[in-house]
């Protein structure tokens, strides 16, 4: 099979997961502060979420920019994240809509941390698949990024239940040390040109 076909299917997902998110933000009931104020929950929920699905879109790019052909497992691993980005907009809006309770921002820790092990999976299928001498295996290496994030969301998760505050701060802090662009992959494009 042919990339091209696994990254259109994957930009047209994401692009409807962005959708999806940015439909759930209801025009206020009001045309004073107050009214925008009470939207402040759902969208910070929005951004944070807006910024994820945008981190997703940017690695995902470049995780394939690798792929020399895609089998099977690919599909799958590439599908199973999917799925989990496919939650995004529910726990979004539930997290939002709830000012950010311990159960939403439990089950919202949950996804980002499914999401991860769902990219780490596919990343790892890819390089199975490529070799271990790929250009993905060797600019990603062991991925301390992505372990470090998997180990902050499974803390976020349980830790919602006491200080719901602090599990978003850690959702928070991820997305930011994921903000600034994984360049391994590009890096190792370039030096190969």
């Amino acid at each position: 099979m042919n990339k091209t076909r696994l990254e259109a299917f994957s930009d047209g997902v994401i692009a409807i997961i962005i959708t999806i998110m940015v439909l759930e933000l209801k025009i206020p009931h009001g045309s004073d502060w107050q009214s925008l104020r009470n939207l402040a929950p759902k969208f910070l929920s929005y951004i944070i979420s807006f910024i994820y699905i945008a981190i997703y879109w940017n690695n995902h790019h470049h995780l394939l920019h690798t792929v020399k052909h895609v089998t099977g497992s690919i599909l799958w691993a590439n599908t199973h994240l999917l799925f989990w980005l496919s939650l995004v907009p529910f726990v979004t809006a539930w997290a939002g809509q709830n000012h950010f309770a311990d159960l939403p921002v439990a089950v919202y820790s949950f996804v980002m941390l499914m999401a991860g092990v769902a990219y780490f999976i596919l990343s790892r299928i890819l390089i199975s698949v490529h070799g271990k001498d790929s250009l993905l295996s060797s600019a990603v290496g062991k991925d301390f990024k992505g372990i470090v994030s998997m180990i902050g969301y499974a803390i976020a998760v349980p830790l919602a239940f006491y200080y719901s505050e602090v599990s978003i701060l850690i959702i928070v802090a991820i997305a930011f040390l994921w903000l600034v662009p994984d360049r391994r992959i590009e890096k190792k494009m370039n030096e190969n040109d």
